[in-house]
Parts: structure tokens; sequence; C-alpha cells
């Protein structure tokens, strides 16, 4: 089941919930026909609930919105990429153990 901590976000919203926002942001750029998508998305589910409040985490449908992968370079998907302080700062691409996960996210806290 999809955590409702899971926020989504578009080329139309992108700036102003993952550029501008004051904590950290976990991005999952995905598409529906993508399998390692869907295999991590439970992953993806799992750490926005444990770090609700810290980290605001969300997912880019890459097929509905071409603009903000092709902003960041995005081949491959699942990528997931941290961003804080607008800025990148680490992306990991596939689908990667949930500890892999949570190392990223610790970068930024």
């Amino acid at each position: 089941m999809a955590s409702e901590k899971v926020q989504t976000f578009t080329d139309d919203n992108f700036e102003g919930e993952v550029l501008q926002s004051s904590v950290p942001v976990l991005v999952d750029f995905w598409a529906t026909w993508c399998a390692p998508c869907k295999a991590i998305s439970p992953l993806v589910d799992a750490v926005a609930e444990e770090y609700d409040g810290k980290v605001k985490v969300g997912k880019v449908n890459v097929d509905e919105n071409p603009g903000t992968p092709g902003k960041f370079g995005i081949r491959g998907i699942p990528t997931l990429i941290l961003f804080k302080d607008g800025k990148v700062l680490d992306q990991v691409v596939g689908a990667v153990p949930k500890a892999q996960l949570e190392a990223l996210i610790k970068k930024a806290l």
C-alpha cells in the first residue's frame, strides 16, 4: 500500500516543492511500465514513513513530466535523487536495498 507521506512532484510544482524546500527531499523518478520501479516503491514508502518530518519524499512520473528528468540528466529509472538546499546532494540508480536508501538520506540530516 502506498504511503500518504509520499508526494507527487510534477514539472509544474518541482521547483516549489523540491528546490525551495526547507528540508532535504528524496525524489523517486519512475514510470508505470518500469518493473524495478515497482520493486523499490515499498522501500520508498517505508523511508517516507520513517523519516516523516525530517525529509520530504516524492515521486516524479517521467512519462507525464518529461521536463524535470531532462534537467537532471536522468537516463535510467528508477533513479532516486536526494536534494538539499535546492541542489543535488547524491543519487542512486536502480532498485537498491533499503539500507542504501537510508544511507543516502543520512547524508542530508
